[in-house]
C-alpha cells in the first residue's frame, strides 16, 4: 500500500495597494482591529499570553469560514521585522480536527515598481488521514481578508 502524503503546503500572493510595513504592522501588533474591517470573515481577536506583537504570544480568534463559526489558538512562532513576516502556529481550535499541524506564514514584500506590496501566505500543515482535503478554501479566505485590508491601510 503506497504511503499517502499527510503533509501539504499551499501558498499564494496577494497584491494590495498598502505599504508592506502597514500590512506587517496590523498581524503583528493589531490583529486585533481586523475584525473592524473584515467583518463578515473574522469576529474576533483576543490575546490570551504575552503581548502583542511578541514571539511567545497567544493569540484567539474567531472567524467564519466554509459557512460556519469556527475559532483557532494561534502562537506567534517568529517575526522578522526585517522581512515583514510573522509565523503563527495553530494550537487548538477547528482546524485541529483535520490537522496534527498547522502553521499560517505572511509576508508582506514591498513591490519593486509603484506603491504597495505583494502579501505571500503560505499555509503548511499535516493532515490526521488521506481522506481530508488540503485547505484551499483557507488560502482564499486569508487573500480575500488581505484585500479586505488593502482599503482599510491605503486609507489610513
Amino acid at each position: 500500500m503506497a504511503s499517502e502524503n499527510l503533509y501539504g503546503k499551499l501558498e499564494t500572493d496577494v497584491e494590495i495597494k498598502a505599504s508592506a510595513n502597514k500590512f506587517h504592522d496590523i498581524f503583528k501588533h493589531r490583529p486585533h482591529h481586523i475584525s473592524n474591517v473584515s467583518t463578515d470573515k473574522i469576529q474576533g481577536c483576543d490575546i490570551h499570553e504575552g503581548e502583542w506583537g511578541t514571539v511567545g504570544s497567544v493569540i484567539y480568534w474567531n472567524y467564519f469560514h466554509d459557512g460556519k463559526p469556527r475559532v483557532a489558538k494561534e502562537i506567534v512562532e517568529a517575526i522578522d521585522d526585517e522581512k515583514n513576516l510573522i509565523t503563527f502556529r495553530v494550537i487548538e481550535g477547528d482546524l485541529m480536527e483535520h490537522f496534527k499541524t498547522f502553521k499560517l506564514t505572511i509576508q508582506a514584500n514591498p513591490k519593486t515598481e509603484g506603491e504597495g506590496c505583494v502579501v505571500h501566505w503560505t499555509l503548511e500543515f499535516e493532515k490526521h488521514h488521506g481522506e481530508i482535503i488540503d485547505p484551499h478554501t483557507l488560502l482564499q479566505f486569508v487573500a480575500d481578508v488581505s484585500k479586505d485590508l488593502e482599503s482599510h491601510l491605503a486609507e489610513a
